[in-house]
């Protein structure tokens, strides 16, 4: 009961959390036995097990996230920028790929023998640092270059080490910034300024990346491909997508029940990448109408918590993690729906990796401690205004 009760927030967010964690278990443990049986790379216990205590440890960093106050998150992320900076430096340098990526994404934490994707942790510290610059110019009249140097020269450099190993992230990104900065009375003139210089800078790298780096050669030559095979539908180069399509066709309203999907034999990524494809085939449309209006409530809740909170680096901070974990879910949902090309977007804490559930627990535990706060300074707020005795009028009416 003691427990229940240091549980801070929006229960909404809570409950939200706990669903979709219980039930990643049944798709996760279906879809693992592709690797188990037909790759023949460990066991289902095994990949269940650890799902398990990657969730334990997801848990953990939630529950200790939201115990902290959110003022806090504004100098951690100056602080810890230039130190996810160097760490995705070292990735692009040192890192190992994992699961046919062909570039290097992870890290090995030696001490316990994980991976750590490091893009994950760089982005929920970028939005946290981009939150920070406007709540403290709220005040202000936005100088272009100042901007320039202080904001969008710190985005430039984390996306720009993000894009060598992985587009679509860098993408999703780079987009969640944009959106950030919108809400943020960031000047639209200025905007697309900074659009532009973008789309130079990238058609720059590109260049200049194809011509010195096989690597980079190739990772292009590979977007290039996913856009070419999404819009001409070529069936030799569309193999996922078409087994992912298969799963959802044949799920039917009702699907074929736990345990039973046929895809995911066939399907490389049907743990991580298209695991919504296989819950809609073994749980049928209402199943995966169910995920979607989960992702839809906690960003209802989200918003719900953004409109509460009593400063604009609250505000900014529930926008700037909370909603790129919605855009991740409808980008990966779209993949297997075949809506968007392959991007390699997982589905937040329903797909397998460690990293990505993390990075989501934390995201969700710094908007739980904005509502936590929010919370507590709304009842402060109610005793400094009213009499005790009026506070005790209206909690018993």
């Amino acid at each position: 009961m003691s427990f229940i009760q240091n549980i801070k927030g929006d229960r909404g967010i809570w409950a939200v959390f706990f669903i979709l964690a219980l039930i990643s278990f049944l798709p996760m443990y279906s879809a693992s036995s592709n690797l188990a049986n037909v790759i023949g790379v460990g066991s289902t216990s095994g990949y269940l097990l650890k799902h398990t205590l990657i969730l334990l440890l997801g848990f953990v960093l939630l529950y200790v996230i939201h115990k902290i106050p959110y003022r806090y998150f504004s100098g951690s992320a100056t602080l810890l920028l230039p130190f996810v900076f160097m760490l995705l430096l070292y990735t692009l340098s040192k890192g190992t790929t994992i699961g046919g990526a062909t570039a290097s994404r992870w890290i090995r934490i030696p001490i316990v023998g994980v991976s750590f994707q490091t893009s994950t942790l760089a982005g929920v510290i970028l939005m946290m640092y981009v939150a920070r610059y406007f709540s403290k110019r709220k005040e202000k009249v936005i100088d272009f270059k100042e901007s320039v140097w202080r904001l969008w020269l710190p985005v430039a450099a984390i996306i720009m080490t993000i894009l060598p190993a992985n587009l679509s992230t860098a993408a999703l990104l780079f987009l969640s910034v944009t959106i950030l900065s919108i809400f943020g009375g960031y000047p639209l003139k200025y905007m697309a300024n900074i659009l532009g210089m973008g789309l130079v800078l990238l058609v720059l790298f590109i260049f200049v990346g194809r011509s010195f780096s096989s690597g980079l050669r190739s990772k292009t030559d590979t977007w290039k491909n996913r856009i070419i095979n999404f819009k001409d539908k070529n069936p030799r180069d569309t193999y996922q997508v078409d087994k992912a399509k298969i799963a959802i066709a044949t799920g039917g309203m009702f699907g074929r029940g736990a345990g039973k999907s046929v895809q995911k034999n066939f399907l490389p990524q049907s743990s991580s990448d298209f695991i919504f494809a296989i819950i809609v085939e073994e749980y049928g449309l209402l199943g995966g109408i169910s995920i979607i209006f989960l992702y839809m409530w906690l960003l209802f809740r989200f918003y719900v918590v953004a409109k509460k909170a009593q400063t604009v680096f609250a505000t900014l901070l529930v926008l700037g993690v909370g909603f790129p974990i919605i855009f991740q879910a409808i980008i990966n949902m779209s993949v297997a729906s075949n809506l968007l090309p392959v991007t390699g977007q997982t589905l937040p804490l329903l797909s397998s990796g460690g990293t990505s559930i993390w990075m989501t627990c934390i995201a969700i535990g710094v908007v739980l401690s904005v509502s936590a706060t929010s919370a507590e300074e709304d009842i402060n707020k109610k005793f400094e205004d009213d009499s005790p005795l009026d506070v005790l009028y209206e909690a018993v009416d």
